[in-house]
């Protein structure tokens, strides 16, 4: 298991990633069950009670959860970007998307690379306001820290 590195992005896309010592479809299978994304979470806010979800995501799948920032609340993604242990992204009402992508380096390791892009945000100065671009970064951090001990 390696450090995360920040990787290049475009403006509005925080962007890093591990190498995690599992194959791509085992770290994908985790990723497209919402009801393990608790596990992995470096920011806190998710809860790890699904609300309306499929047991596993596929293209265009919406799926609530329970949150938490400060107060509880439930949101509902939609996944919009699905390619089977290759890609896996969703998003919300605001139009920020979280993505991971996964590299397979060999059949055991796995280049995991998560973004946090919010090109299409609805009101960026808001998501500016409460400092999300930074908050999503150290989140992403965490994230695929958590990711990769969940495999070690």
């Amino acid at each position: 298991m390696s450090d995360v590195t920040i990787e290049a992005a475009p403006e509005r896309v925080e962007r890093r990633s591990i190498v995690v010592d599992a194959p791509a479809a085992d770290i994908f299978d985790l990723l497209a069950d919402p009801s393990r994304h608790h596990e992995i979470d470096g920011s806190g806010t998710v809860r790890d009670a699904r609300l309306s979800a499929p047991a596993r995501l596929s293209p265009g799948a919406k799926f609530g959860m329970k949150m938490k920032y400060g107060v509880p609340y439930s949101i509902t993604n939609t996944v919009v970007d699905f390619v089977e242990n290759e890609a896996i992204a969703w998003r919300h009402l605001g139009r920020h998307v979280w993505r991971y992508r996964l590299e397979a380096l060999d059949d055991d390791r796995t280049k995991v690379t998560e973004e946090f892009d919010w090109r299409n945000a609805i009101f960026p100065p808001g998501l500016k306001l409460i400092n999300a671009p930074r908050d999503n970064a150290v989140s992403i951090d965490k994230t695929l820290t958590r990711l990769a001990k969940l495999f070690a």
